[in-house]
């Protein structure tokens, strides 16, 4: 794959994340690169003073710095605002952000030479896994702190200094950054003037969680499309509410889209109706209005996200010869507030599967099911069926409740107020981060426990036929997750299951 700084697409950063696929650096770029770095040669060596090439930062702004200092400058901003803190982010994330940041860089405005890229792609190529703290961005002036810590692996200056070069995994083994560059291959950077500006401006690490979080919900809400249909089919629900004239009578595509998916799931199915009943609770009823707005809400996340993992996020931007231009497009607000929308209909999906899955389990709701799927009536009291899985989802939801709070809407000035208004866009990743993870859980339960309760109507009349979708996706669970009459360790079934999640096996 080649990068552009134009085009790039979520599913390409998501087959570099996770598939580790090879990155190169187009040549038709080149050009383009090369020109942005000869205009800040030419700042460097004028008397015109530009932010961050011959200028201190943030509130040292108004201090002109020599042209013998240009250097070092760049290299001190590395080293002073690498002070991340909390768990090293999962290595699809820092992946993801590589790639992103330098695809940013080649669209050819950020002043930095070609080998800069190269070597940020060689990082990834050579499964160099640099070690960035979690915390510690506002997402303005975008990730610095996270930035810049993956700059002490990529970066050095004259003494290359062991203890001044971050940590990095590499082959399995924790070790300096400078050891795992050397172990690669790799020589380390000095930076020229603009170029630590160029690495750390931008909500890199904000919008590389973004992009992952808008591919794995977009599939989650798939799942949970089908979970429906497997506790629809479990409990003996009505088919009514699925009807495509109902959905298109409304108007709200992803409505529509979530309807005709559970439709399909249960054609055929003679579990469906077969109860008699008029019409079942909301968390069956409605839950195409619920996926479906999500899915909604799903659309306008990807479109922000799509934009700002091609845009040009650093400060200044170069345009022209001698010419620079000072902004704020390292600002992480689109990020900040398209997460707390995706936020927001992650945890509603999660809700709804959660209420599914006490319907599943209580014997007064689930039409003639033992309570809490014991293996028969008679076994109820000394085993305890699924109880404490409806525990934990319940958990999840309500960590989810209070995660989906908005972070966009909170700030905190930095820089002596120069920096009066920050996004918080790293913290709105991170937490639809973890709500997403949440989800995934609450989805196994849901087909796990949907699953057991289809297991024991067949066991009932092995004359019924599950619906196309369902079918399919109940054997595939069975094969892996064999069914268990009695109370077990339920834990290792929820974890397969997960698996088969992020493998994306479930089709329908």
């Amino acid at each position: 794959m080649e990068i552009t700084g134009y085009g790039l697409s979520l599913e390409q950063i998501e087959a570099v994340a996770r598939e580790k696929e090879i990155v190169t650096l187009s040549s038709s770029a080149e050009t383009l690169i090369s020109q942005s770095r000869s205009w800040v040669d030419e700042i460097v060596n004028s008397e015109k003073p530009v932010y961050g090439i011959n200028t201190g930062y943030g509130i040292f702004s108004d201090r002109r710095i020599n042209k013998q200092d240009a250097r070092k400058l760049a290299r001190n901003l590395v080293l002073s605002h690498a002070v991340g803190t909390g768990d090293p982010l999962p290595e699809d994330i820092v992946r993801a952000a590589i790639v992103i940041r330098a695809n940013t860089l080649a669209k050819g405005h950020s002043g930095v030479r070609p080998v800069f890229i190269e070597r940020l792609l060689d990082m990834n190529n050579r499964e160099i896994f640099p070690q960035i703290p979690e915390k510690g961005s506002m997402g303005s002036s975008g990730d610095l702190a996270p930035l810049c810590h993956l700059g002490l692996v990529l970066t050095r200056d004259d003494e290359n200094a062991e203890e001044l070069s971050g940590e990095a995994i590499f082959q399995n083994h924790k070790m300096s950054g400078k050891k795992a560059m050397e172990s690669a291959g790799l020589e380390r950077i000095i930076l020229q003037p603009k170029e630590g500006l160029a690495l750390s401006n931008g909500a890199t690490f904000s919008a590389a969680i973004a992009a992952l979080c808008v591919v794995d919900l977009e599939y989650y809400i798939k799942i949970a499309d089908l979970a429906t249909t497997m506790t629809l089919e479990a409990v003996r629900g009505c088919s009514s509410a699925f009807d495509e004239r109902l959905h298109k009578a409304r108007g709200h595509n992803g409505q529509i889209f979530s309807a005709e998916r559970i439709r399909q799931n249960f054609q055929g199915s003679t579990l469906v109706d077969a109860a008699g009943r008029v019409q079942d609770a909301y968390s069956i009823r409605c839950a195409p209005q619920v996926h479906g707005a999500s899915l909604d809400a799903l659309l306008y996340a990807r479109r922000i996200v799509e934009i700002e993992v091609n845009a040009a996020t650093d400060n200044p931007l170069l345009f022209e010869a001698g010419g620079a231009i000072s902004g704020g497009n390292f600002h992480g607000e689109p990020i900040a507030q398209s997460m707390d929308a995706l936020k927001i209909a992650a945890a509603e999906v999660g809700a709804i599967s959660e209420r599914r899955v006490f319907r599943l389990l209580d014997g007064n709701l689930n039409s003639g099911l033992p309570s809490m799927l014991v293996d028969s009536q008679m076994d109820a009291g000394l085993n305890s069926g699924l109880m404490m899985l409806q525990y934990t989802a319940a958990s999840l939801v309500l960590e989810n409740q209070a995660l989906s709070t908005p972070d966009s809407v909170l700030s905190l000035p930095t820089s002596a107020n120069q920096e009066d208004h920050n996004a918080n866009s790293m913290n709105a990743a991170r937490h639809a981060w973890i709500i997403l993870s949440n989800l995934k859980h609450i989805l196994a339960t849901e087909l796990f426990s949907a699953s057991r309760a289809l297991s024991q109507r067949l066991r009932e009349d092995p004359k019924i036929r599950l619906g196309e979708g369902t079918g399919y996706n109940f054997n595939l669970i069975r094969k892996s997750v064999p069914y268990e009459p009695g109370d077990t360790y339920w834990e290792p079934g929820l974890i397969t299951i997960k698996s088969m999640i992020d493998r994306k096996e479930f089709a329908g």
